[in-house]
């Protein structure tokens, strides 16, 4: 399995706005095990998102999909910054199947 978490910044007051045009394209990404965006509790402009995919091509291709690039183009007036992304390799958890050590 592949992973992202990611930290990005609104425009002030516009975190709703992101977070719903995020919400609304992440229905049918193909490959895409989970794709949770959270709300940071300290700070009103801040978006956490955390993805999990079977792989890195599934994440990379998505990112060519209609939808995802209707969602960038009208989110990215809004989008202030990315503060930071990491990859990871999930292991597993609720919600996912367990993979042999990689």
């Amino acid at each position: 399995m592949y992973g992202l978490i990611g930290k990005m910044r609104a425009a002030r007051g516009q975190r709703d706005a992101i977070m719903d045009v995020l919400l609304a394209s992440t229905g049918a990404m193909p490959g895409c095990l989970s794709y949770v965006i959270a709300r940071d509790p300290a700070d009103a402009d801040a978006i956490w998102v955390t993805e999990v995919w079977t792989d890195a091509a599934s994440h990379k291709a998505s990112l060519q999909l209609p939808e995802v690039q209707a969602a960038i183009a009208k989110a990215r007036p809004i989008i202030a910054g990315f503060e930071f992304q990491v990859e990871t390799h999930p292991a597993g958890g609720f919600g996912l199947a367990a993979v042999k050590n990689e």
